[in-house]
């Protein structure tokens, strides 16, 4: 169940909203919510709810024993949790790759290929095992205390606002709301507004521009034009953008409303001007849950520049394949590390030196390119894909201009307005002039409200790209 769904929006949001709310006690209130949030995972995924029961039961116990533990027990208790945790992730997303791999290996060394049943990979994951590593960590290091209650572990590892797509929640910003919160009537509103810009994003421009993406890169890459594969690979990286910064909006407003709130996710990434701003700006919440879990604890930049390469290069590594079991995603993580790298170097120093429009051409070359390897479903692909965009296509015959239209001309133009800060620049603007426009705002949002509802029901096409996660 997605969130731009009519099932989502016109049944079971209402319903929880009104379960919710009919209930004044907070502990009733979180009855509700985990109980909606058990049924919105086990409306995709069935039986395979159990494994976050699963997840949920085992980290309660686990912490509880560390939080009671000293020295090595406490030590032994949490290598205890990771192995759990990272066994399960590794084995429901990786175990099909590395039998993949196994078995082309196997065939060119002429041994016995091993055959399995293929493992379902559980959406979402990804998000809600790092979710518990987060909060194993964090009681591990005393920075909370151990949740004795295991409804509340549930309600804070399976809320289905974050769930399938983000943001990463860490414990430590939640847990003060599963014992103390309340909805006021301006977090609601606020809430409501962030939710329908998330929306809009999602179904208005991300989906539009997908089409056009899935139709280009659905094609070969090795006939694409070289306008032609420009124009897909532009259509992607607006629409992983709006599609996955709306999921994010719709999260954050959804949380505001049950009263919680949830880290920022996306800060107007594509203005960067560097790949490290990027990352400060691009998933918020998974670079830093990189960095505080990962790249801090192997050294940091502290060390030597090797060592510093060293923990830069295997974090984005892992960050690759936290993506997907692909070697198209390990390509993609390392070659942002490499870049993160070279940005640490003299040219680094060069790169600051250099004019502003300079620096921001160069990170969207970088980024742009790496979206191909994440776009593309194999390495052949992705190469052939990097020779269309320099003109070196085999046999070049399908040009930009089957896939424009004036909706993909709006859309485009729409995109590279807000990727950039223009909502809160007009927003000064009017507040500098005496202008406060919460009424136009308002009639703004209900008309993107209402398009975008008018868009749901009249089409079929709502792709959902964290299949993967």
């Amino acid at each position: 169940m997605v969130f731009s769904s009519t099932t989502f929006l016109f049944l079971f949001l209402p319903l929880v909203l009104l379960a919710y709310f009919s209930w004044p006690y907070l502990g009733r209130r979180n009855t509700v919510l985990l109980i909606a949030s058990l049924l919105f995972y086990a409306w995709g995924e069935g039986v395979y709810l159990l494994i976050m029961l699963a997840s949920i039961g085992v980290n309660h116990s686990f912490a509880l024993r560390m939080d009671r533990k000293g020295g090595k027990d406490r030590r032994f208790w949490l290598t205890l949790s990771l192995i759990f945790n990272l066994g399960v992730l590794g084995f429901f997303k990786y175990a099909n790759f590395l039998l993949e791999n196994f078995n082309s290996l196997a065939q060119a060394i002429h041994i016995p290929s091993v055959y399995l049943p293929s493992v379902h990979l559980p959406i979402g994951i990804s998000f809600f095992t790092f979710q518990a590593i987060a909060y194993i960590m964090d009681v591990y290091r005393r920075q909370v205390s151990a949740q004795t209650d295991v409804f509340k572990l549930g309600l804070y590892i399976s809320l289905f606002p974050q769930l399938i797509a983000g943001p990463i929640v860490r414990y430590t910003d939640i847990h003060p709301a599963l014992d103390e919160r309340e909805s006021k009537l301006d977090d609601c509103l606020q809430g409501t507004r962030r939710f329908i810009i998330g929306l809009s994003k999602k179904v208005l421009i991300a989906d539009s521009l997908g089409a056009v993406a899935d139709q280009v890169f659905a094609l070969p890459a090795d006939s694409l034009e070289i306008s032609t594969a420009w124009l897909g690979l532009l259509a992607y990286s607006f629409q992983i953008y709006f599609d996955f910064s709306g999921y994010s909006d719709m999260a954050i407003g959804l949380g505001r409303i049950f009263g919680f709130g949830f880290p920022e996710n996306f800060n107007y990434p594509y203005i960067a001007r560097s790949l490290r701003e990027f990352w400060r700006r691009w998933h918020i919440s998974l670079s830093t849950w990189f960095r505080d879990y990962l790249y801090i604890p192997l050294g940091g930049n502290r060390s030597s520049p090797t060592r510093t390469f060293f923990n830069l290069g295997l974090v984005f590594l892992l960050c690759g394949l936290w993506h997907g079991a692909s070697w198209n995603f390990i390509v993609w993580g390392l070659f942002h590390g490499c870049f993160l790298i070279l940005e640490r170097t003299a040219w680094g120093k060069w790169l600051t030196a250099s004019p502003r429009w300079l620096q921001h051409i160069y990170l969207i070359l970088v980024v742009m390119i790496g979206w191909v390897f994440f776009r593309t479903e194999h390495i052949t692909q992705a190469g052939h894909y990097l020779l269309a965009l320099v003109g070196q296509s085999a046999a070049p015959r399908y040009y930009a201009g089957l896939f424009v239209n004036p909706e993909v001309l709006l859309m485009l133009g729409l995109a590279t307005l807000f990727s950039a800060p223009a909502y809160p620049t007009l927003q000064r603007i009017l507040e500098g002039k005496g202008i406060t426009g919460q009424s136009v705002i308002m009639i703004v949002l209900l008309g993107l409200f209402l398009w975008s509802l008018a868009t749901i029901m009249a089409s079929s096409y709502q792709p959902f790209i964290y299949f993967r996660f």
